[in-house]
């Protein structure tokens, strides 16, 4: 199951960072420069990793990119969950939720591509 869901969720939400950048901008901290390029970069390294995720050729690398993507953006959540203030159309309790379901979905992907009957 993890292996069917892992790459289209990645490449899906990678694309939104596109269709949508403003919203990724806008959960940028402060300290981060370059908030357009790096919600870019951000979005054509899990559109890529999610792509990889679907060919075995190609798994690892893409599960590890996927990884290593998500590991970059978690500041992100960290930032929202501490200042709910300016994200006040999502509950504080959703905020504090996404952290736990980040590491779920590193989990995820780790399973579905680099473990050992991956």
């Amino acid at each position: 199951m993890a292996k069917l869901c892992a790459g289209p969720v990645l490449a899906l939400a990678g694309l939104n960072h596109f269709r949508m950048p403003r919203a990724y901008e806008a959960i940028m901290p402060d300290y981060v420069p370059a908030h357009r390029e790096l919600v870019m970069a951000s979005g054509v390294a899990e559109t890529a990793a999610g792509l990889a995720t679907m060919h075995p050729r190609t798994r690892r690398a893409g599960g590890l990119l996927g990884i290593a993507t998500l590991i970059a953006i978690f500041p992100a959540n960290v930032h929202m969950a501490l200042h709910p203030e300016r994200y006040r159309k999502i509950p504080p309790a959703a905020l504090y939720a996404r952290l736990p379901f980040q590491a779920l979905f590193i989990w995820l992907v780790w399973r579905a591509t680099l473990a050992d009957d991956a």
